[in-house]
């Protein structure tokens, strides 16, 4: 399975339009990581929807992230992708945490954006 996360260094990115790559975990049957790679979005690819496509190509099941639109939300599952939101922390912790069976999606979508929106999505 693979588990893919919006990152800024190694911590959850608070919203998955604005970072600045995908971290992308591959977990075997036993649940172990047993590899990560990054997936840099194109420059010009905004809110990141577009990524999508290529996300579930590679494989993605999940996505983990703090904050997203609803738009985002619904591209992801079109695109077989489950979506946990609320997430935060360093980004191995966070998968860790979701193979252990804590981590829930919040249910709660990100309807501002710009300068002041977006800030708290817990």
């Amino acid at each position: 399975m693979k588990i893919a996360l919006p990152s800024s260094g190694n911590q959850v990115d608070g919203h998955f339009g604005h970072c600045q790559a995908f971290a992308v975990f591959t977990v075997d049957e036993k649940k172990k990581i047993v590899s990560v790679e990054q997936l840099v979005p194109p420059p010009g690819c905004g809110c990141k929807s577009e990524i999508v496509p290529e996300l579930a190509k590679m494989g993605v099941k999940v996505m983990l992230a703090g904050g997203m639109g609803q738009g985002a939300v619904n591209k992801l599952e079109a695109h077989g992708i489950q979506v946990v939101r609320g997430c935060e922390g360093e980004l191995r912790k966070v998968v860790e945490s979701f193979l252990a069976g804590l981590a829930t999606d919040s249910g709660e979508s990100c309807a501002l954006h710009g300068d002041g929106g977006c800030q708290d999505h817990h």
